[in-house]
């Protein structure tokens, strides 16, 4: 196999669509278009509509575009949280969004528990407006349960809920009741090449914006809500943007439409499910997160015994580039990627590899 396949949580294999769109953006001058014209406007306009009905996202959430899903975390902390924000965190990117918050001087907490394990308190304090969940830790390969985040929202009505849905969207359903702004960058599920944010807020979070606005707090620039809600009622962006970007997660979200998030989302979990059963058969391997309720479907992480050169090498020479541990966990994890473009006929492969390794 002369064509490698990228298996890494990110970036990650382009969607297969996607060279077909690079040659049609080429033909209608895309990267050339100024971002105030009319063609610019209807880009935007589609590919808003399109992540609307690929995600189910009700009418009263909006949609902005950022550079990053890290930008999204500043803009967050900037524009809804007068004092603090409290973090569910046990994974380097949770972790990452709290100290965020700690670098704009808020009084931000955070539930802490060990890399790997559940939340069993699910406590916050009063103080804290916002609560901040990551609903698919790519570091470790942890899904938060959705019934603990049914359970946030029933006991903390009055407090914003901020999903970070990364390495999530599309390939995991998400109940839009329970949640008040998400966000995810297009590198992952989306099979896109990086340098694209997309932030989604509610009528709260605009509540909320004008009060942190009322406190005389500094709610940022460019990027300020209010900014990106009147372009955005324009069908434009404050500045110029990643047009091309923004250009090509339309195109593939009607791709996906096409096929069915239902589908994608069935198919994740069967993909998932024979990774993880082909992890467990071989006793090398093990999967990392030891709870299966809690194991994410489109990262799945294993420690490797002897640690993870060997099978890194044996699936790089079959043409199958997989991801290793995150930081501390680099030389002993493996990070198999499970999103939309991976094949069934593709993970099999791999698990048959696991198998005879």
């Amino acid at each position: 196999m002369n064509h490698k396949i990228y298996f890494t949580p990110g970036p990650s294999q382009i969607y297969y669509t996607v060279s077909d769109h690079l040659k049609s953006a080429v033909k209608e001058d895309v990267m050339c278009i100024s971002h105030r014209s009319a063609a610019f406007q209807k880009i935007f306009e589609s590919t808003r509509l399109s992540l609307r009905e690929l995600l189910e996202i009700p009418d009263g959430y909006e949609i902005y575009f950022t550079s990053s899903a890290n930008e999204v975390w500043e803009r967050i902390i900037q524009n809804l949280v007068i004092d603090s924000s409290h973090h569910f965190t046990n994974g380097s990117f949770a972790k990452k969004f709290h100290q965020f918050a700690l670098s704009y001087q808020k009084n931000s907490t955070s539930t802490l528990v060990d890399d790997g394990q559940d939340f069993t308190d699910l406590s916050v304090p009063e103080k804290a407006e916002l609560i901040s969940v990551t609903l698919n830790e790519t570091s470790i390969g942890f899904g938060f349960d959705m019934e603990k985040l049914k359970e946030l929202r029933a006991s903390y009505p009055d407090k914003l809920i901020a999903l970070d849905g990364v390495s999530a969207f599309p390939a995991v359903k998400v109940d839009w009741q329970l949640v008040d702004t998400a966000y995810f960058s297009v590198q992952k599920c989306f099979g896109l090449p990086a340098g694209l944010g997309v932030w989604i807020v509610n009528q709260r979070c605009m509540e909320k914006y004008d009060q942190v606005k009322k406190a005389g707090i500094v709610t940022g620039s460019y990027h300020d809500l209010t900014d990106l809600k009147s372009n955005g009622d324009k069908n434009q962006t404050p500045e110029t943007p990643n047009i091309l970007g923004i250009y090509l997660l339309g195109k593939v979200c009607q791709d996906m439409l096409f096929r069915g998030a239902k589908m994608i989302q069935n198919d994740t979990i069967y993909k998932s499910t024979i990774l993880y059963q082909a992890l467990e058969q071989n006793p090398k391997f093990n999967p990392f997160i030891a709870n299966k309720k809690i194991r994410s479907k489109t990262v799945i992480v294993s420690e490797c015994e002897g640690g993870n050169a060997g099978i890194v090498k044996l699936l790089g020479d079959k043409g199958f580039v997989i991801g290793k541990g995150y930081g501390s966990f680099k030389d002993s994890h493996i990070r198999i990627a499970n999103f939309p473009v991976h094949s069934k006929e593709q993970i099999e492969m791999i698990c048959d590899l696991i198998a005879a390794y």
